[in-house]
């Protein structure tokens, strides 16, 4: 269902602004995930993190927060054995496989861990992380936003809730928050008005994180994503200030 780069054409709406896969841009908005993430700008420190944060979905490691509860973990390692056949994190396929769609630990625990930091100095490792961010996360995100008719605010939106959210479309993945947004507000795509169709689509994301328990401060929309569509920031331009958790952040460009 997703996967591929959106047109190089701005559909209408879009003002030709730079979008998120500009390399200055894709350095923003991964700050921007990882101080929500990680508590840190620093996210190429986060290819070696990983702990169970006890939402039910067992270990969360990595760049995104790869979680071997719901099968992107699995993916990312058979893609680093498929690059690097015999690496340190291949014998825990099977144990993987087994774990996948469960908060389970069976066949990984403490050695797992220690052997995911080993991985991390591993820029093949590294590139796998990457790889799987873009495919899974960062890609689709992006066609769909362009798509809309966003510009680089709303690209990540789109982003940073495909990240928390996962692809799909229930009510509480990726697709469903669009399609909650959609039944208050057309995109510029459609003839919308961006800010309000970006209003709309947070409204939607903070549902979709009430839902749930683990997910209930709504911080990384309302004292980050709103400040900058408050300030009618829709190129997402820096310099950028906000808060995640009441910790604050800034990029000055």
């Amino acid at each position: 269902m997703y996967g591929g780069k959106g047109s190089t054409t701005p559909p209408p709406g879009h003002t030709g602004g730079k979008d998120l896969d500009d390399p200055a841009k894709k350095e923003i908005a991964m700050e921007l995930v990882s101080s929500a993430e990680n508590s840190s700008l620093d996210w190429k420190a986060q290819y070696t993190y990983i702990e169970d944060i006890g939402d039910g979905r067992g270990y969360t490691a990595g760049i995104v927060g790869f979680c071997s509860g719901t099968g992107d973990m699995l993916d990312l390692v058979e893609h680093y054995t498929d690059l690097e056949p015999g690496n340190v994190l291949a014998k825990y396929l099977p144990a993987l496989r087994k774990v996948n769609g469960s908060d389970s630990h069976s066949g990984l625990g403490d050695a797992f861990v220690r052997d995911w930091h080993k991985a991390a100095d591993d820029a093949v490792f590294r590139r796998a992380q990457d790889d799987e961010r873009d495919r899974v996360y960062f890609d689709p995100a992006l066609k769909q936003a362009k798509a809309d008719g966003l510009r680089a605010l709303g690209q990540f939106a789109y982003y940073d809730a495909i990240v928390m959210h996962g692809p799909g479309d229930d009510a509480t993945s990726f697709d469903g928050i669009r399609k909650r947004a959609l039944r208050n507000a057309k995109p510029p795509s459609q003839g919308g008005d961006e800010v309000k169709y970006l209003d709309a689509f947070l409204d939607a994301r903070v549902w979709a994180m009430k839902q749930e328990e683990a997910h209930s401060d709504t911080s990384r929309v309302d004292t980050e994503q709103r400040v900058f569509l408050r300030a009618n920031n829709l190129d997402l331009d820096p310099p950028l200030r906000w808060k995640v958790y009441g910790d604050s952040y800034e990029i000055d460009g």
